[in-house]
C-alpha cells in the first residue's frame, strides 16, 4: 500500500504522496521453474523455432506465389510435410509456432499435430494475437488487438498442448515515427499479453517488430531498436513479468529496404548485438530473431555473423523464421503431392543451415531453391 506523509508543506493543507512499489508475486516457484524450463528447451544450443503460424490470409499469398490452392486440406498437407521431415531436423528445431487452425488439425494417421510435435521433442507454440489495427492520432501507426478473452484462450491452449505463445507488434521507421505513443502502447500490450500467458504456464515470445520498410540507414534502425526494446523491458518490469520464462523475437538491426548504402554482415551483427546488449537483461534466456523479409541465405549469414560477433552475448541468439525456413520448401512443393520429398529436403537444408548459424558455424553455400531471393513484402502483415 502506498503511504502519504506530510512533506515540507505540512500545515498548509498540501500533502506530498510517495507511493512505494510492492511485490505481490503471481507465480509460485514451481510455476517459475516450469516457464524457465520450457524457454530453455526451445533455445537449447543449435535449436531455433519454425514459425508456421501464418494466418489463413497470409498463407493465401504464399500459396498463390506457387500456384497452390488455399484450401484447409492443402494447408494441413503442407504443414504436415514440415512437421514430418526426417530426423535430421530434430537437433535444429526446438519449437514450432502454430496458427489456431493448425493446432486442431491431424496427421494422415489421425494424430493431433501438437501430440505429433511433442513426440518429436518439439515444444508446441501458438499465435495468440488477433492482428494489427490502426492507432488513432498517429501517422499511420498501429497496435495489436487480442487481449479480450486471452485469459480464457490461454487456459484452453495450455490444455490442448501449447507451452509457448507469440504476439506480434509492429513499428515503422519514418521521419516522424515511431512516435512515443506507439512505442509505449505496443510495449504495454506486449507486457499484458506476457503476464496473461505466464499465469497459464505458457512462455510468451515478445515480438516488437520494427519493419524494414524505408530508406533509413543502419544507425537510425539501431537507435530506434534500442528505444523500442528499452520501453518493452520497462513495461515487462512494470507488469512483473518473469523474464527467465520469456523469449524475445526482435528484428535484426538492418538499414531500410530502400537505403542506397549496403552494409556488411559484420556491420549488421555489430549494430544488432550492441542494441541488444544495451537493452535486453541477461535474465532473458534466448533471443529468436525474425527474418523480416531477408532472403533465406541472408537470414542465415546474418545470424551466423551475430553469433561470431566479438562482443559478450549473455543469451542464446537463434532464429524464429517463417519465410526464411520455408521459401524454398514451398517452391519445391508447389501444391503437388508428388513433390513432398523435395519440399522436405529444402526445409531440412534450411533448418541445418540455421542450426549451424546460431552456433556461429555456418559456411554459406548459396544453393537452395529460393536461397538468394528477397522475401521482402512491403508493410508485411500476418
Amino acid at each position: 500500500d502506498g503511504f502519504i506523509e506530510p512533506g515540507p508543506a505540512a500545515g498548509t493543507g498540501v500533502v506530498c504522496s510517495r507511493v512505494m512499489p510492492h511485490a505481490y508475486p503471481f507465480l509460485t516457484p514451481e510455476q517459475k521453474k516450469e516457464l524457465s524450463d520450457i524457454a530453455q528447451r526451445i533455445v537449447v544450443s543449435g535449436k531455433g523455432i519454425l514459425a508456421a503460424d501464418e494466418s489463413t490470409g497470409s498463407v493465401a499469398k504464399r500459396f498463390q506465389s506457387v500456384n497452390a490452392e488455399n484450401t484447409e486440406e492443402n494447408r494441413r498437407l503442407y504443414r504436415q510435410l514440415l512437421f514430418t521431415a526426417d530426423d535430421r531436423v530434430n537437433p535444429c528445431i526446438g519449437g514450432a509456432i502454430l496458427f489456431h487452425e493448425t493446432m486442431y488439425q491431424k496427421t494422415d494417421d489421425g494424430k493431433p499435430f501438437p501430440q505429433h510435435l511433442k513426440e518429436r521433442g518439439w515444444v508446441v507454440g501458438i499465435k495468440v494475437d488477433k492482428g494489427v489495427v490502426p492507432l488513432a492520432g498517429t501517422n499511420g501507426e498501429t497496435t495489436t488487438q487480442g487481449l479480450d478473452g486471452l485469459y480464457e484462450r490461454c487456459a484452453q491452449y495450455k490444455k490442448d498442448g501449447a507451452d509457448f505463445a507469440k504476439w506480434r507488434c509492429v513499428l515503422k521507421i519514418t521521419p516522424t515515427t515511431p512516435s512515443r505513443l506507439a512505442i509505449i502502447e505496443n510495449a504495454n500490450v506486449l507486457a499484458r499479453y506476457a503476464s496473461i500467458c505466464q499465469m497459464h504456464g505458457i512462455v510468451p515470445i515478445v515480438e516488437p517488430e520494427i519493419l524494414p520498410d524505408g530508406d533509413h540507414d543502419l544507425k537510425r534502425c539501431q537507435y530506434v531498436t534500442e528505444k523500442v526494446l528499452a520501453a518493452v523491458y520497462k513495461a515487462l518490469s512494470d507488469h512483473h513479468v518473469y523474464l527467465e520464462g520469456t523469449l524475445l523475437k526482435p528484428n535484426m538491426v538492418t538499414a531500410g529496404h530502400s537505403c542506397s548504402h549496403k552494409y556488411s554482415n559484420q556491420e549488421i551483427a555489430m549494430a544488432t548485438v550492441t542494441a541488444l546488449r544495451r537493452t535486453v537483461p541477461p535474465a532473458v534466456p534466448g533471443i529468436t530473431f525474425l527474418s523480416g523479409g531477408q532472403s533465406e541465405e541472408e537470414a542465415s549469414v546474418n545470424l551466423n555473423a551475430i553469433n561470431t560477433c566479438p562482443l559478450h552475448k549473455p543469451w542464446a541468439l537463434t532464429f524464429s523464421y517463417g519465410r526464411a525456413l520455408q521459401a524454398s520448401a514451398l517452391k519445391a512443393w508447389g501444391g503437388k503431392k508428388e513433390n513432398g520429398k523435395a519440399c522436405q529436403e529444402e526445409f531440412v537444408k534450411r533448418a541445418l543451415a540455421n542450426s549451424q548459424a546460431c552456433q556461429g558455424k555456418y559456411v554459406s553455400s548459396g544453393s537452395s531453391a529460393a536461397g538468394g531471393e528477397s522475401l521482402y513484402v512491403a508493410n508485411h502483415a500476418y
